[in-house]
């Protein structure tokens, strides 16, 4: 079956778009990326997601306008992925997620994806699976991280222990026991880690008047030096601390949070560069956190994907965190790490129409094993 996987995440910088060919069932896929391309957001419409995630009120009307506004450049992205000679069989989009809240005591979740599947659906002629999040959230889950399952299927090794770790705008991690250990599957986890590259984002937005969107290979922060000091503090927080099953987003690390952090360097005198670092150490040490609180052990591999894979100064600093691990990036084992999530969710709408439950319970927190996704067929 060949799939068109369609995704934007927290870093709003575009649509990851991948056209793949799926075979196989259940967790025994063989997955081929035939061809993939990210499809930058118009700056206006990034500015007004980027506006609404911090917090910006919306008029009905603009809210629907909104959705369909995300969801026509979705659809064109998809049309203008596929090649003449490929027919298409199935789109599975993830949406923009605007809004995202875990569950909270006898609460369930909440979580929205603007980009509409049925329009998705009749823009392109092609049938059309979203929505994916809702789903899990309903069995009491999380909603997230929903890409574990996915790197259970594509990355399990007979020997080596793995934590797949993405760095979007948030950064989320699936630890992977090695499938010699008995019941392996039952001791898959997954959780946000925290922010990825929201803030350094931000913080470069802010440090350029909006003449950059980010920091370019870390080249910018490498010129710096991160304050220790201010790392230690910010760990402090409590979604550090908090035991998976957990995920988070903008609503936590965003604007707000970052202006926070400032108010908390301001004593230090830092340049630039500095508070570029030092963001960036926030991250890594993040990262390299979680692992020593909830990991049974760390793993011999972590494999990096999303967009702060090709940051090479994050990179450097996160292996000095865990040098005892070898760094790799999902490119090293042959999936792009640039489209993972892309196909990750091409892959959950393939699972969809086999009626194969997409989440991992022990992942997301969800009550049971669950199918992902809404259908939206075309009516051409």
């Amino acid at each position: 079956m060949i799939v068109v996987g369609l995704m934007s995440g927290t870093s709003v910088d575009g649509i990851d778009a991948a056209v793949v060919d799926i075979q196989g069932t259940a967790l025994n896929l063989k997955v081929n990326l035939l061809v993939g391309h990210t499809f930058p957001y118009s700056a206006n419409l990034r500015t007004k997601i980027l506006q609404v995630c911090e917090g910006d009120c919306l008029k009905m009307a603009e809210f629907a306008q909104l959705d369909y506004a995300i969801a026509s450049e979705f659809a064109q992205g998809a049309l203008n992925i596929i090649p003449q000679n490929i027919q298409v069989d199935l789109i599975g989009s993830h949406g923009q997620t605007l809004y995202h809240q875990p569950p909270h005591q006898n609460q369930l979740g909440y979580s929205l994806q603007l980009g509409r599947g049925d329009a998705i659906a009749y823009l392109t002629g092609i049938d059309t699976v979203s929505n994916f999040r809702v789903a899990d959230i309903a069995v009491g889950g999380q909603g997230a991280p929903l890409v574990s399952k996915i790197d259970l299927c594509l990355y399990h090794h007979p020997r080596h222990s793995r934590c797949l770790q993405n760095i979007g705008g948030i950064g989320n991690a699936t630890y992977l026991p090695s499938t010699s250990q008995q019941k392996w599957q039952e001791k898959v986890i997954g959780w946000d880690t925290g922010p990825g590259n929201a803030l350094i984002d931000l913080a470069v937005q802010e440090l350029s008047n909006n003449q950059q969107t980010f920091d370019f290979n870390g080249e910018w922060s490498r010129q710096g030096k991160p304050c220790q000091p201010l790392v230690k503090k910010w760990l402090k927080q409590d979604f550090f601390h908090q035991k998976p099953p957990k995920s988070t987003g903008r609503e936590l690390f965003g604007h707000i949070y970052l202006q926070k952090c400032r108010q908390d360097a301001h004593n230090y005198n830092l340049s630039d560069a500095d508070w570029l670092a030092t963001l960036t150490e926030l991250t890594v040490a993040s990262i390299a956190d979680s692992y020593h609180r909830f990991l049974p052990a760390l793993p011999h591999e972590v494999i990096l994907a999303g967009g702060g894979s090709r940051n090479s100064y994050l990179k450097e600093r996160l292996q000095t965190y865990l040098p005892d691990c070898n760094l790799l990036t999902s490119d090293d084992l042959g999936i792009s790490s640039e489209f993972k999530e892309a196909i990750a969710f091409a892959i959950l709408a393939y699972w969809h129409v086999n009626s194969y439950p997409g989440n991992l319970p022990n992942v997301t927190g969800a009550k049971k094993e669950v199918i992902l996704g809404q259908m939206n067929k075309t009516n051409r």
